[in-house]
């Protein structure tokens, strides 16, 4: 569903919105240009949309602080890094960062990569099937249940927790009552998960978390329980949203598909061209601890901004032809995993797999094709992608 305005009608903007939702990219554009410094009154909130006042905004945690929550629903009680600012943050960031290694990200590429292989066994061979419930929703919570020691019976009930928790009725940004029942949920196990290992600790993500310690300072059950809630959501939502936005893409330009089927090595070209052009994070959130004054509006503090990532990443200033997939792209600037102290802790796992994503699915499905009248996007705010892929292919 869209919906077309008269070019002299206001510019309004509301993520919550179904035509936002669906087609936001048009209204992208007009706030750029009419409304760089937007105020929405009905819905509390302000928005920035040009690429350099999203990036200062991003490096500029003292203004623009996190702990207020970084979306327009109520903060989560939970002690979590991503609500956190410095110095609180940098002391999290860093005693995460002891377990979340690149050294322990790079070893996970073989266990990704058998993960892959299983599920694409399950369907690839019968020449159609659904690319998000057979494979795309369940490869990034396979890999980050590993990390977390997860076990596999345990992960589909994750799965549907996660997904209560994102869904959004039209126009409307509350946190639905399946939602917070699903918050309640994943809380409730974690918070067993973490009890349990104290006592009997293993060799995966969340028994190194509650051993990691930075000066003499350790985690407390609480933090760990943060972490792996955000783990959980920000590691399985986006990077099965990012996988459908990529191949629906490669979909729609079959000349740059043959040229990475011919050179897998080009899959790190469309993963980062995705993540400019059809991110599956579109925004975050801040409130300000001071007033701002940008293009002559000033923003009062405790003002709750939206920085529109989606947006600057298709800011014409910064990026040439900015509404064209051009995985030949040279700039690669873009914010999808945000910047600063806040860029995305896990941005070196999603590049991971959905680099084996691509380079399986585009070994094993051949010649694929959507139904583009079944494709169901989900309801969301500020997170972007599919709900149901329906397709057909030549299995490889």
């Amino acid at each position: 569903m869209s919906v077309t305005r008269p070019a002299d009608a206001p510019v309004t903007y509301n993520p919550y919105a179904v035509e936002t939702h669906q087609d936001p990219f048009p209204l992208y554009a007009r706030l750029r240009a009419e409304a760089p410094v937007y105020r929405n009154e009905e819905l509390g909130f302000w928005a920035l949309s040009r690429y350099d006042d999203v990036l200062a905004a991003l490096h500029d945690s003292d203004r623009f602080c996190s702990r207020h929550g970084i979306t327009l629903e109520p903060k989560s009680p939970l002690p979590m890094m991503i609500t956190m600012d410095p110095p609180e943050h940098t002391q999290m960031r860093r005693l995460v960062s002891r377990v979340f290694t690149p050294r322990r990200i790079n070893e996970l590429e073989p266990v990704i990569r058998a993960l892959s292989h299983k599920h694409l066994d399950r369907f690839a061979a019968n020449g159609h099937g659904d690319l998000v419930a057979d494979y795309a929703a369940k490869l990034p919570m396979d890999a980050i249940s590993s990390m977390l020691g997860v076990p596999d019976e345990d992960q589909d009930m994750l799965r549907g927790w996660t997904d209560a928790m994102i869904d959004r009725e039209d126009g409307n940004p509350d946190i639905l009552p399946h939602g917070l029942e699903g918050a309640a949920n994943i809380y409730g196990y974690f918070q067993q998960d973490v009890a349990r290992k104290r006592t009997a600790p293993g060799d995966d993500l969340t028994s190194g978390l509650l051993t990691a310690e930075v000066d003499g300072v350790r985690l407390t059950d609480d933090e760990v329980i943060g972490f792996c809630f955000l783990l959980i959501i920000a590691g399985n939502e986006t990077t099965t949203k990012l996988i459908g936005n990529a191949m629906h893409q490669l979909a729609l330009h079959p000349d740059q598909r043959a040229r990475v089927v011919a050179d897998p090595g080009r899959m790190p070209d469309v993963v980062e061209e995705i993540l400019r052009y059809e991110g599956s994070t579109q925004l975050m959130a801040r409130t300000l601890t001071t007033d701002v004054t940008l293009h002559g509006e000033t923003m009062p503090e405790g003002a709750k901004v939206l920085l529109l990532l989606g947006a600057a990443n298709h800011d014409p200033e910064v990026f040439e032809r900015p509404d064209e997939f051009d995985i030949d792209r040279e700039n690669k600037a873009h914010v999808g995993f945000g910047h600063g102290v806040h860029v995305c802790l896990g941005a070196a796992l999603a590049r991971l797999e959905m680099r084996i994503a691509l380079e399986d699915l585009h070994t094993r499905l051949l010649d694929y094709t959507f139904d583009e009248d079944a494709l169901l996007r989900i309801n969301s705010g500020n997170v972007r992608g599919y709900h149901a892929m329906p397709m057909t292919f030549r299995p490889g």
